[in-house]
């Protein structure tokens, strides 16, 4: 019986050791987890308008963007008639992963941060996006840990991390 007991009072006491080192980990992974899956999406969305040889589009809401199909000349937006393929919910991911600059203080590339791109990023069939410039979304947490994923006008999808003082 002693022996049983002295087992739980170690492992209560490791328990107390890691739960605090766990706290401090999770947001982090979380946030990272949001942002390899926007990758991802974005991904999917070029990959299925080359297959598909269509436009592709990843629409932008406050805390939130879809995935949809649908021609160059339609409204990307929740009240168009877009087929929305695919609908991601950052507040799911917890830890408080939003929309946001966090700890950066430049945008990829330079210049000043918008959390949000105003337009959506469109895919052509051809894999190439239909934006005139580079379009990042930036992803932060609870921490002010920060990631940006976004595409270049050659279509290349991107991710970066803020480390304290430049994009890696």
């Amino acid at each position: 019986m002693i022996e049983v007991l002295i087992v739980i009072v170690i492992l209560a006491i490791l328990m107390s050791i890691a739960i605090p080192g766990f706290s401090r980990w999770l947001p982090n992974y979380r946030l990272k987890g949001a942002a390899r899956d926007l990758y991802s999406n974005l991904q999917l969305a070029k990959a299925s308008a080359i297959n598909e040889r269509a436009e592709w589009a990843v629409v932008f809401n406050a805390g939130s963007y879809q995935i949809v199909s649908g021609g160059a000349n339609r409204a990307y937006d929740a009240g168009g008639d877009d087929a929305e393929n695919k609908s991601v919910s950052l507040p799911d991911y917890g830890s408080n992963v939003a929309f946001g600059a966090g700890s950066a203080t430049a945008a990829v590339g330079g210049g000043t941060i918008t959390a949000l791109p105003p337009n959506p990023i469109v895919f052509n069939s051809r894999g190439f996006t239909t934006n005139e410039a580079t379009v990042f979304a930036y992803l932060t947490n609870s921490r002010n840990s920060s990631y940006a994923v976004g595409t270049l006008v050659s279509g290349a999808v991107v991710l970066r991390k803020w480390n304290g003082s430049a994009w890696e």
